[in-house]
């Protein structure tokens, strides 16, 4: 149940316009300023997962390893996604509690 919960959460914000996806969307977001939380899939290539930290460190914004490039793509109802971003901080709380929550488990 615990991981329906992360990809329901995801789900939401992409209905709300709250989320972004893609590589190329993803960092805008985050230079912007309008990221809130980065998820990058487990499986993405090593150098989307240290592009993704180095960005988000610097940006100081939260970035998370989660899921597989197909879960997420198809939590937000599109192809395989490397890289999501969600722009709205009260989703991005929601689903940083979720995740802190599964791995205390």
């Amino acid at each position: 149940m615990g991981q329906n919960k992360v990809f329901s959460l995801l789900g939401i914000a992409m209905r709300g316009r709250n989320l972004v996806s893609g590589e190329h969307q993803t960092l805008e977001a985050v230079k912007k300023g309008s990221a809130m939380l980065v998820v990058v899939a487990e499986d993405a290539s090593d150098n989307t997962k240290k592009l993704f930290s180095d960005k988000c460190s610097f940006y100081h914004v939260p970035v998370v390893r989660y899921g597989t490039k197909e879960s997420l793509g198809r939590a937000i109802g599109k192809d395989f996604r490397s890289s999501i971003c969600v722009c709205d901080a009260g989703l991005a709380d929601a689903v940083i509690r979720q995740l802190e929550q599964e791995r205390n488990i």
